[in-house]
């Protein structure tokens, strides 16, 4: 469970003080998040909790209960950690260094939850259910999932902003799948 809760730490701290401010979707929820936010001048932590709620549902049929129940943890985490910390603001001066920045949380972030069975929800529930059914990477397939969906707010937020989602994605996805991998054994060296 700690682990859960740094990586849910991570992942809310990624959103709120480095993406969020510059209005840079992390995925596809997030980018939901962003545009009713934009438009409706709704709270980011709420618009993640409620659109994560019938994905929940569908990770409980086709991920398992347990599973279904640490990204329920997770999503809560992280939606409060983005709540709270939304009036941060980045110590960087820049909207490239805060998105590589907020990259590499994030992806090292999800990458934990991925690595201890849980996901933040969203889209990542469906990126794990498409990765057990097809045997690929789940971070390679959330990385095209949300390309579509930031493709699609493309034609609402600009341009400029997609590009760095764009760059968000690229970063965060290879981290994902590098984070739920990496091997933590240490070999010994032979004694010479």
């Amino acid at each position: 469970m700690m682990w859960l809760t740094f990586g849910a730490l991570l992942q809310g701290l990624a959103m709120a003080v480095f993406l969020f401010p510059h209005h840079i979707p992390s995925g596809g929820v997030a980018g939901i998040a962003i545009l009713n936010d934009y438009f409706f001048d709704v709270s980011l932590g709420l618009t993640l909790w409620t659109m994560n709620f019938g994905l929940l549902l569908l990770a409980i049929n086709k991920l398992g209960k347990q599973t279904a129940l640490w990204t329920i943890y997770c999503v809560a985490v992280t939606s409060i950690v983005v709540g709270w910390m939304s009036h941060v603001t980045s110590p960087l001066n820049g909207t490239l260094i805060d998105v590589i920045y907020g990259a590499i949380i994030f992806g090292t972030g999800v990458g934990i939850l991925f690595r201890f069975g849980a996901s933040s929800g969203g889209m990542d529930i469906v990126a794990l259910i498409l990765a057990n059914w097809t045997g690929k990477k789940p971070g390679s397939i959330l990385f095209l999932i949300n390309s579509f969906i930031l493709l699609g707010t493309s034609l609402t937020l600009g341009l400029e902003i997609i590009i760095f989602a764009f760059i968000c994605q690229w970063i965060s996805t290879r981290l994902i799948d590098f984070v739920r991998t990496v091997s933590l054994k240490k070999t010994a060296k032979p004694f010479m």
